[in-house]
Order: C-alpha cells, then structure tokens, then sequence
C-alpha cells in the first residue's frame, strides 16, 4: 500500500518494512475500538458454549424406563412363569408385588439392580399389584396384572381327617381326583412332617393314590403335618392342583391286636402290654382270610353286609352287623358276631373271611368280646393276621402299606 516507498529522514530511500513492524503498526488500532469488538464477540461464544454444555447435559440424562412381565393391564396373563421387573437407564431399589388374595411374591435382583425375577410363579386367578422404586425417582411405577385361571383341575382327599387322633399304623393317604402323569412334581408339592421327628417317605400305589409313613410305626403322641402345595401344580398335562392348605393330625396310644388263626385266639397288646384276648372265628378253607398287617380304615357300630358285594353271590344279607371294623376295601372287617353258636369263637374258622367276635343283637351288650373290643380301638390300630392259610394282603387292599418292606416302600417314590 505505499508504506514501503517513505523516507526515514536522512532522505535515504527506507528497506521494506518487516512483518513485525507491519503487526506492530496494525496493532496501533484504539484500544476502544478492539476491545468493543473482541468483548462482543467472546461473550456470545462463551454464552452459546454453556447453552451447548447444558443441552448436551440434558441430553444425556435419559429418565429411567420400568418394565414388568407379565405387561401391565393384561388380563388374561400366564401363571406358569415367574414375574419380572427391569429398567432401563436407572436402577431399582425396590420391587413388591401383592396378591388380591394377601399373597405376596419374594424375589432377588440381579448384581447390577437392572432386573427383578419372583422366587415363583404367580397363583393363578389372581390380581397382583406390582410396585417398583428406581434409584432417584420421585415416583414409584405401580402396575397390575391378573392370571388367568386353569382350565382342568384335581385336588387331593386324604386321610385321616384333619383333627383326628389315629392309632399308630395310620398312614398318612391321599386319593387325586384325576390321574396324575407328573408324580415327582405333585409329590414335591406335599410335605408330612412329624414331631417328633421321624423320616416320612411316599408311596405311590397307583396314579391316584400316594401314601406316607416312616419306617416303623408312628410313636405315640406324635403329632402330625400334612402341607399341600398343590396350586398350580401340573399333574397331568393341561391339569393343575388347586389346593395350598395344611392339616395336623395325632397319633394316640399304641394299640396292636394279633389274630393267630391256629389258635383262633385275638391278643390285645397296649403301650406295649397285654389288655385282653378274645376267642375268634376266621374264614373258612373256602374263604380263608388275608394274612399280615393290617389298619383299620373304618368303623360302624353297626352296618348291612352283603356277600353280593364281596362277590359271593346272595349266600348272605345281614342288616345289623354289630361292631364292625374294615381291614381290608375288598371288604374283610373284624366285627361282632350274633348269629354263630357261642361254641364256635375259639374253636372252628367259619367265615367267609373276615374276623369274628361273639356279639349280642343290637350292639348293646357291653359284656361280650364284640363290644369290648369295639370300645377299645381307633382308626389306624393295627390287626395281624397270621396262620390263615391265605397269602398276604395286597398293600394297596386298604391302608396296608406296612407289608411292604422299607426299602420296597421307598422304591415306590417319585422323588
């Protein structure tokens, strides 16, 4: 721009001027005019910088995100999963779910607090209420959901009642209302438990009938628990158990009675000690009766018999049975007898298989063997029969399960 070709003043003609004393004269601009420029300029950087960092900020600060399964709302939900809570961008620090019917699902979360997974299903037919707090979060998600209810059901009738006190052959058995193809999961479901302690092993006689007992029989005075586990448990396919339930039950005295049927003699033995003896008939050689341990399963002061019932065509029909207690379903019972001559009992098996004791019409004679001996027993004594000239009972012919030794009677387990 000419500034090259001025004179410095001994009139000699000037060198081109350096690049630093260009800049140094382009820095002669008022101090005024750069600072306005330059303040201008950095305060809107600087402002548009910060606005920057703030949105970037917000940006990356995602709200934390609850998901529940089964979905919220869904009415017609599975039953045979377990229930699970996750977040996304967040953790949780809480989770309950509740049942309409008071139950409550536990559950464990994973290391991370990302997921929550019910220690078990859901009940089916049930409305749950699943509440779920994340690290932070004002609010807790609150969701529901219902299950739906099965289509094919079973339940378990078992004996003895709940409450009852049963002598110590009594086993502890229970009949399904539908077969049941997964034996080891219906069995896991059912616990029995005994004070004092003793070890309890099912059974399983058929796929409807699973029974418990211990080794020997039960002490006197132990008390009993039966726990049914059984909701939604799967059976058999598409059939799932209904019951979650528990029942006590207790065992009294001791009382053992043995039939020797060579001698045609009954011996009562309680805690251990002789109480009485009677004389009996037993059956004859065409109706000889069940050898080995029997319990009995029922009682009636007096009941009809029938040999049609028993597969013996009409060869009797006796309406007022005294005293009759059953031994075996197939229909042998020990039970007073009015109808014999007083010389039989003692001396001749005349039958058709069950055990007789001499008895008085009407049951009301107290002095008579069929009475006495009535009065004195419970369900679940214990009868053996021995010298009968018959095999032994089939253990799945009444609550005879003590035929079987242990270690057949744990063979038949499912778990």
């Amino acid at each position: 721009m000419g500034v090259s070709h001025i004179s410095n003043r001994s009139g000699q003609r000037s060198r081109g001027w350096s690049r630093r004393g260009i800049l140094a004269v382009l820095g002669v601009v008022p101090a005024a005019a750069l600072a306005g420029c330059s303040s201008s300029t950095d305060a809107s950087t600087a402002s548009e910088g910060k606005g920057a960092t703030a949105s970037a900020r917000a940006a990356t600060t995602k709200q934390a995100t609850v998901a529940v399964t089964p979905a919220a709302g869904k009415k017609l939900a599975d039953f045979t999963s377990p229930v699970e809570v996750t977040v996304t961008d967040g953790t949780l620090t809480s989770v309950h779910v509740t049942g309409n019917d008071g139950s409550t699902l536990a559950g464990t979360l994973n290391p991370a607090r990302t997921k929550w997974t019910s220690a078990r299903n859901p009940y089916s037919g049930t409305k749950y209420t699943v509440t779920a707090k994340t690290e932070g979060a004002a609010e807790e998600t609150v969701s529901t959901f219902t299950t739906r209810s099965p289509g094919a059901t079973f339940v378990g009738y078992f004996t003895p009642e709940a409450g009852s006190t049963s002598g110590v052959g009594m086993p502890v058995s229970i009949n399904f209302t539908h077969a049941v193809a997964d034996r080891a999961a219906v069995q896991k479901a059912i616990t029995v438990t005994a004070e004092p302690a003793v070890e309890v092993v099912g059974h399983w006689f058929s796929d409807t009938r699973l029974d418990f007992r211990p080794e020997t029989y039960w002490a006197p005075d132990t008390k009993i628990t039966l726990s049914l586990r059984l909701k939604d448990v799967e059976g058999a396919d598409g059939v799932y158990g209904i019951q979650h339930k528990d029942a006590t039950f207790h065992i009294g005295r001791e009382q053992i009675s043995t039939i020797d049927l060579t001698t045609k003699t009954m011996t009562v033995r309680r805690d251990g000690r002789t109480a009485a003896a009677y004389p009996v008939t037993g059956g004859d050689s065409g109706h000889t009766t069940w050898s080995g341990i029997m319990v009995i399963s029922e009682r009636f002061k007096q009941t009809r018999m029938q040999s049609s019932t028993v597969g013996l065509g009409d060869e009797y029909d006796i309406p007022d049975v005294p005293h009759a207690q059953r031994l075996t379903t197939s229909g042998t019972f020990v039970h007073g007898n009015y109808w014999a001559a007083a010389s039989v009992f003692g001396h001749r098996n005349a039958s058709h298989g069950c055990i007789g004791l001499h008895d008085a019409k009407g049951a009301g004679d107290s002095s008579v063997a069929g009475y006495k001996f009535y009065e004195s027993s419970m369900l679940g004594d214990v009868v053996i029969v021995k010298n009968s000239g018959e095999r032994t009972v089939d253990p799945a012919n009444g609550l005879n399960g003590w035929n079987l030794s242990w270690a057949d009677w744990k063979a038949g387990s499912a778990v």
